[in-house]
């Protein structure tokens, strides 16, 4: 599967974890070079925090766009150390 945000490839795995409709990638599947820590958290009551990233494109930014839990509660540990892209705001996941 792939992440891509105007022709840019953003992330490429075939290694995906579907949690709530949402496809979390491994993190070494992140493109170097195009996400920006965010300050941003929520809080999932059966997942635990979420932490977010923005992902910026040469002159483009999506805020918040990329959330992983790096901690997650036990029943969401099969999504520790990957993450995962909001729809609706850009990227296409294929």
């Amino acid at each position: 599967m792939q992440a891509i945000f105007n022709g840019t490839v953003l992330a490429d795995s075939d290694d995906i974890v579907m949690v709530d409709g949402n496809p979390y990638f491994p993190r070494s599947a992140m493109a170097e070079g195009l996400f920006r820590a965010s300050d941003h958290t929520t809080v999932c009551g059966w997942k635990g925090t979420a932490r977010y990233w923005d992902v910026v494109v040469g002159d483009q930014v999506i805020r918040n766009a990329v959330w992983a839990y790096d901690t997650p509660k036990p029943d969401a540990e099969s999504i520790r150390e990957r993450f995962a892209f909001y729809r609706g705001k850009g990227v296409e996941l294929q």
